[in-house]
């Protein structure tokens, strides 16, 4: 347990502190003055972003990836940058599997490397015209390059965007067609979610009552402005009973702030173990 924990910070470490670890292109959150006609979107996957890069898979926080040996057989030179997955509502399956010391060969059958950057210096579009080209060409079934969608109105974007939320999809990315490649936050990449979600470090408990008597209540987090707050909602009775450690980093959703800038309707989603 202290061991899979230890491994969970060395995986959320932030990307500066590995210098075998690439700059990164990071999302902020679409708002009323993009012009979405100027966008290329795809559908965003929630597993844990990686880089294929000098022949190694590396987590955001640069750490090295171990795969079976034929996970990464026959893949492009060039490199990559996506997200591990294994379908939605699965997220917990492929953070197990990558937290594994040794590789388990079956459980990574179930994963894709889905591609949805080639960082270079020409513009996106030609980024996805290269990476879509590279990867039909490889004998890779568990590499898949993320298709892109054009929409010349944000009211197609909203109807496509609806109906992959229904279909249980965590929302939809963003990648400006004419910029280079541009590393950290920008107009280059958005993000378009039904709830707004962000990270929080877990300093203390507050314990249940009534048919939770004896098990986690909430937890007490403080996010990254310094804010601390309590986190009562989204709880498994399995995670009520074995709540995140203190000191470990979990991802809430929310809707906005309060007038004293707290997280309105803050709930648990995960404990972020994986690399992001």
């Amino acid at each position: 347990m202290v061991m899979r924990l230890l491994l969970t910070l060395i995986l959320l470490a932030s990307p500066v502190l590995w210098a075998t670890t690439p700059p990164l292109e990071l999302a902020k959150q679409l708002t009323d003055k993009h012009q979405v006609e100027r966008y290329l979107a795809s559908e965003k996957y929630d597993g844990i972003r990686a880089t294929w890069i000098n022949g190694e898979l590396r987590s955001r926080g640069g750490l090295l990836i171990n795969t079976p040996a034929n996970f990464t057989a026959n893949w492009p030179s060039m490199r990559l940058d996506g997200e591990l997955w294994a379908g939605r509502g699965r997220f917990n399956h492929v953070s197990n599997t990558v937290l594994d010391n040794q590789p388990n060969a079956q459980h990574w059958q179930d994963i894709r490397f889905m591609v949805f950057d080639a960082p270079s210096d020409k513009p996106f579009f030609k980024r996805y015209s290269d990476y879509t080209h590279a990867i039909a060409h490889c004998d890779c079934d568990n590499l898949e390059a993320i298709k892109q969608h054009r929409f010349s109105t944000r009211a197609q974007l909203s109807q496509w965007f609806n109906e992959l939320v229904s279909q249980g999809a965590e929302g939809v990315i963003l990648h400006r067609r004419d910029a280079r490649f541009n590393p950290g936050r920008s107009d280059n990449v958005l993000k378009l979610k039904p709830y707004m979600d962000s990270e929080a470090r877990v300093i203390g408990y507050q314990q249940g009552r009534g048919k939770y008597q004896g098990m986690l209540g909430a937890l007490i987090v403080v996010d990254k402005r310094g804010k601390q707050f309590k986190i009562g909602t989204g709880f498994s009775d399995a995670e009520r009973a074995n709540p995140p450690a203190i000191g470990s980093t979990i991802t809430f959703k929310y809707h906005g702030y309060t007038k004293n800038g707290v997280p309105r309707f803050a709930s648990y989603l995960r404990q972020r173990k994986p690399l992001n």
